[in-house]
């Protein structure tokens, strides 16, 4: 096996997840350069006013290494990067004193889960639910496809164009729950209030998010 795996690291040298740069120094997912650099949200890793949730927390912000890494999870397939991720909004949500009893996940569409083959928060909450030891369940789909968040130029837009592309197919499963939705990135907070809208609608009793990353602004 360590045969094996040194071949592998020959073939494909480790990277770190944030600046990938090789990595010298065994198999850590993280170089020590940006363990100690990463732009992390420390004590505004909570935001409280965003409609429907009972707060939203990331523990890093959507700037310089940390948005690219983000763009290479969610568009070139480097799924790997979902544990990595994990570890830093566990430590968030221990820091934080966060609790809950169920996982959700913002999810995207079919078409895009056909063209990319995977759901990028999905993953990031199957990771998160098995550190946490917690069910992690469908509560939300998406019906229908929307424009870009990012494209839209106020918060009235944002709002607007998510509403009613997300539904509840199974409400038995959020009834009387105390639910963690996750998702990738956090900015305007649109669309995770839409999500919770929902799920508070179908009888969940909280709904708190967490998010890798947050842009600083809220844009």
């Amino acid at each position: 096996m360590k045969l094996l795996d040194a071949l592998l690291d020959l073939l494909y040298p480790p990277r770190c997840t944030f600046c990938h740069r090789m990595l010298r120094n065994g198999h850590a997912p993280v170089c020590e350069k940006c363990l100690l650099a990463l732009p992390y949200t420390g004590p505004l890793a909570r935001r409280e006013k965003i409609a429907h949730l009972d707060a939203c927390y990331a523990p890093l912000f959507y700037e310089k290494d940390v948005r690219e890494s983000l763009l290479r999870f969610k568009f070139d397939g480097l799924t790997g990067y979902a544990g990595v991720y994990a570890g830093f909004m566990l430590k968030c949500i221990d820091e934080n004193g966060i609790s809950c009893d169920s996982i959700a996940w913002v999810p995207v569409s079919r078409k895009k889960l056909r063209s990319r083959g995977y759901d990028q928060a999905q993953l990031l909450a199957q990771e998160l639910a098995v550190r946490m030891g917690l069910p992690c369940r469908k509560m939300l789909v998406k019906n229908r496809e929307n424009r870009q968040q990012s494209l839209l130029a106020n918060a009235a837009e944002r709002r607007a164009n998510v509403k009613g592309v997300y539904d509840c197919p199974s409400p038995e499963i959020v009834q009387g729950k105390h639910i963690l939705l996750v998702d990738d990135i956090v900015t305007s907070g649109a669309t995770l209030s839409e999500c919770a809208r929902i799920l508070r609608q179908n009888g969940a009793l909280s709904v708190t998010a967490i998010a890798v990353a947050c842009a600083k602004d809220g844009k």
